[in-house]
């Protein structure tokens, strides 16, 4: 697979709003900056604006992220950094996206997300680990342990779907039990965070029909199923990610055949419905922030070993 590497630093896009600096031998070398749009891979340029206002197209190798270099010294100390091996650490991966919603195709990609428990030399060592590892080029992406369980906490739809995706690639024992207790996470938290995301997210599309005269179809498509999931979940206590039973109309919005009016009259009917469900969920009030910790800290202990 080809995130089985030893180090966690070269699979990692900078994003926007990262401090930077030019480096020796290039042109402004010295200059500080920060990064104003990320490439989708490794191979073409970033955007950094630097602090005198000009903006340059810069590879990777071409700046060093500030923090980083600040921190230098600890290399030049003689120090090395904890090899981490990201497969060896990996509890749980899945697949989610369109093959985990039954809205597939020939064309779909495969969306691989999962949970790494880093060792405790890692957490020890002055370089720490980061929450998240991503790879654009083959569509996955990985949270730190206590990163995903903060996020499931808070109702987060895409890592919510994580725990609920029929497409369950691989689970160790704590894998496993996180599956077990996933309904932990599910508390009437879920209406302000699926509805807010709904509500900002038809914001912009409407914004772009009047200023652009165009529709991101597939944006207003996983919005619907979005409502759609919400609304289960409020009212049967699961995440339904499959979403099938509604396949043909989901696909009639993502191709376009579903005149706008259409779209906003459904995704209007069905934030009647998710009221109504939010109103009659018997969900908690709030998710089980006990047992979530209790499963981080046998996690932890699981990594004194790894």
């Amino acid at each position: 697979m080809p995130l089985s590497v030893d180090e966690f630093g070269p699979l990692r896009i900078l994003p926007a709003g990262t401090r930077v600096v030019v480096r020796a031998g290039q042109p402004k070398a010295g200059s500080v900056g920060v990064i104003t749009r990320s490439p989708t891979d490794a191979t073409h340029h970033y955007r950094v604006r630097l602090v005198n206002g000009d903006e340059e197209g810069l590879r990777r190798s071409e700046f060093s992220v500030l923090r980083e270099m600040q921190s230098a010294g600890l290399l030049a100390a003689g120090l090395q950094q904890p090899a981490i091996s990201l497969e060896r650490h990996i509890v749980y991966r899945c697949i989610v996206g369109s093959r985990a919603y039954g809205l597939h195709d020939q064309d779909s990609d495969t969306d691989v997300r999962g949970i790494f428990v880093p060792p405790a030399e890692a957490h020890w060592s002055l370089y720490g680990v980061p929450e998240q590892i991503e790879c654009d080029e083959t569509q996955e992406c990985y949270w730190e342990i206590q990163k995903f369980l903060t996020l499931a906490l808070k109702g987060n739809p895409n890592i919510l779907e994580c725990l609920y995706t029929p497409e369950v690639l691989h689970a160790t024992d704590i894998g496993r039990e996180l599956l077990e207790i996933r309904d932990i996470f599910l508390s009437r938290l879920i209406y302000q965070t699926y509805n807010g995301y709904v509500l900002s997210q038809f914001k912009k599309l409407n914004q772009d029909l009047r200023q652009r005269g165009v529709v991101r179809w597939k944006h207003a498509m996983h919005l619907i199923r979005l409502l759609l999931t919400g609304i289960d979940a409020l009212r049967e206590g699961v995440v339904r990610v499959c979403v099938t039973e509604h396949r043909p109309a989901l696909l009639a919005i993502k191709r376009g055949e579903t005149p706008w009016g259409d779209v906003d009259s459904w995704r209007v009917a069905l934030h009647a419905e998710f009221e109504a469900a939010y109103a009659s969920s018997s969900l908690p009030e709030r998710p089980d922030y006990a047992r979530a910790n209790d499963l981080l800290i046998r996690a932890r202990r699981w990594g004194l070993g790894a």
